[in-house]
């Protein structure tokens, strides 16, 4: 009785356990780049951060096989002058939508090693401090493409 007991705690433990790593707290959605001219360009990655979860969890990377690097900026002004800066993490608070967009805060990748091309799929991995690394898939749209389809 006692071995049946434990077999059935292990299995809800590990049904637990799968449950909520199929299913973290952050969620992305509407991931998407503007398509580039050229390899060594610089690309840019818009997409929608969201957080159901209990706590509030940080975002303190971004990479992707495409790029020789990657990095959270914003876009600020500066009086007349639209200034762009590194930003080290980003909180998610628990119920908040976050969203990456043309203008504001968003992903850059340096030095690309291929031009992005309209309709292509790009990998990106973010990593996040209690969720870890979430990869999504990118849609490249065409080059002056203003917003998610």
């Amino acid at each position: 009785m006692l071995k049946r007991f434990l077999l059935i705690l292990l299995l809800a433990l590990f049904w637990a356990a799968t449950a909520s790593a199929a299913d973290p707290a952050i969620k992305i959605d509407k991931a998407w780049a503007r398509a580039t001219m050229q390899p060594g360009a610089t690309g840019v990655v818009y997409l929608t951060l969201s957080n159901s979860g209990p706590a509030t969890d940080r975002l303190v990377g971004v990479s992707s096989p495409v790029a020789a690097g990657a990095g959270l900026h914003i876009m600020v002004m500066e009086g007349t002058v639209m200034q762009m800066r590194p930003v080290d993490a980003l909180d998610v608070k628990p119920g908040d939508t976050v969203q990456l967009k043309p203008g504001g805060l968003h992903i850059m990748l340096t030095n690309l090693k291929q031009a992005l091309k309209q309709g292509e799929h790009i990998p990106l991995a973010l990593d996040f401090e209690k969720a870890g690394r979430i990869e999504v898939e990118v849609i490249v749209l065409p080059l002056g493409a203003s917003g998610y389809p």
